[in-house]
Formats: C-alpha cells, structure tokens, sequence
C-alpha cells in the first residue's frame, strides 16, 4: 500500500505546482475607460482598434493604445458607424 500511496503523492505534488506557475503567469487586460469630451490623452501608438459597423447610428468604440510612458490603455468612446449613404 504504501508503494502506491508514496508515487501518487509525488504526481500530486508536481500537479500542484505546475498548476500553481501556470496561474502566475496569467495576463490581464487594462480596464476600460470612458472617454470624456475634451478629455486630453497621451497616445503615443496605437495598438488594436475595434471595427466600426456599417451602421447609420453611433455605436461604441474601443481603442487600446500605448502613452509616452509605456503603459496600455484602453478607451471607450462613441463614433458615427459607416453605414450611412449621404454622408
């Protein structure tokens, strides 16, 4: 019995901390920001940039962009979609 016992305690163990490194190593998104009218942003490169809709009306947008310090940042703002025949 303890044949079996010893080695199934070492897999747990070895489970255990693979398990642990992989939860370390887990990327999180920056938080969503609302943009406000007249609001003043350092953007420095842009980095991803949601698609706008072939629509008539304004939709949300999002933009994810780098400052002039390195740091990322993901904006919301509003935008008139594409779909609109007369400009």
């Amino acid at each position: 019995m303890k044949n079996v016992l010893i080695p199934l305690l070492g897999v747990l163990m070895v489970t255990s901390v693979c398990a642990a490194q992989h939860n370390t190593a887990v990327v999180t998104e920056p938080a969503v920001t609302e943009y406000q009218y007249g609001q003043n942003l350092d953007i420095a490169r842009v980095l991803s940039h949601s698609k706008i809709p072939p629509v008539c009306y304004v939709v949300p947008v999002e933009m994810t962009y780098e400052d002039s310090q390195g740091n990322q940042h993901t904006i919301r703002y509003r935008a008139m979609g594409t779909g609109c025949l007369n400009g």
